[in-house]
């Protein structure tokens, strides 16, 4: 495989990639996920608030795992 032929290989992945982020970001105001998913933490004190969401985490997590997994094979 030449050079080029990787590289335009990479750039048209990129820019796929980068379209569909930015179709994601156009939607996401839209919706209002991914907030407050069964799992997440939220700790409210007087001048301070933490926001941690876990059920995210793990939700993208198995997402990604199982898209790497059909494209391992």
């Amino acid at each position: 495989m030449s050079e080029f032929n990787l590289l335009g290989r990479i750039l048209l992945f990129l820019g796929i990639f980068l379209v569909f982020l930015g179709v994601v970001f156009l939607l996401a105001g839209k919706f209002s996920w991914p907030g407050k998913l069964p799992g997440d933490i939220l700790i409210q004190r007087k001048n301070f608030v933490f926001y941690f969401p876990l059920g995210l985490c793990i939700l993208l997590s198995i997402i990604l795992t199982l898209i790497a997994k059909i494209f391992k094979h």
